[in-house]
């Protein structure tokens, strides 16, 4: 009797889906969801840094809204993932994976006054949100509207998040 095995998806051997959009347009975009998923990993964990170092006059509302803006950032982080996982992608999800691929400019160490966290805050948010907005036209260059339309939630989530947070730099 023969045995057969069957073969696990690798990164480079994608899963196998009934999705009907090409490979090579299912691996462009599954590059860019990946890039956006170590971008928004990168962005959560700075909020809860930012949350948990944050001190001066404004302490506890900017303490409390960075936990919502967490809350925000955390659900996309699942979606964009379970997007790329759905094209039949391999989804890097380690903490070290994000840190590698992330395109932020370094948290800054002496950050902890509001104003100031607010601000690096908001200038990694508005990077995060742009690149969103960029992702939307290669989805749909790729014929991938589900992605287009998941970005323009993101994109319209950040831009939000980033209003907020630059009101107070107003």
């Amino acid at each position: 009797m023969a045995t057969t095995t069957a073969t696990r998806p690798t990164k480079t051997d994608p899963a196998t889906t009934g999705i009907d959009i090409s490979r090579p347009n299912r691996k462009k975009v599954e590059a860019l969801l990946n890039q956006m998923l170590a971008d928004l990993t990168d962005m959560t964990l700075r909020t809860k840094h930012a949350h948990w170092n944050v001190t001066g006059p404004h302490f506890i509302a900017l303490h409390e809204h960075f936990d919502g803006l967490h809350a925000v950032l955390n659900g996309h982080v699942d979606a964009v993932a379970e997007r790329a996982a759905a094209l039949g992608g391999f989804v890097p999800g380690r903490l070290s994976d994000a840190a590698n691929a992330t395109r932020l400019p370094e948290f800054p160490d002496t950050a902890r006054e509001g104003m100031v966290v607010v601000k690096a805050l908001a200038e990694a948010l508005a990077q995060v949100s742009n690149a969103a907005r960029e992702g939307i036209e290669t989805a749909e260059d790729d014929k991938d509207l589900v992605t287009a339309d998941l970005l323009t939630q993101v994109s319209g989530d950040l831009d939000k998040q980033l209003y907020f947070l630059e009101s107070h730099l107003r």
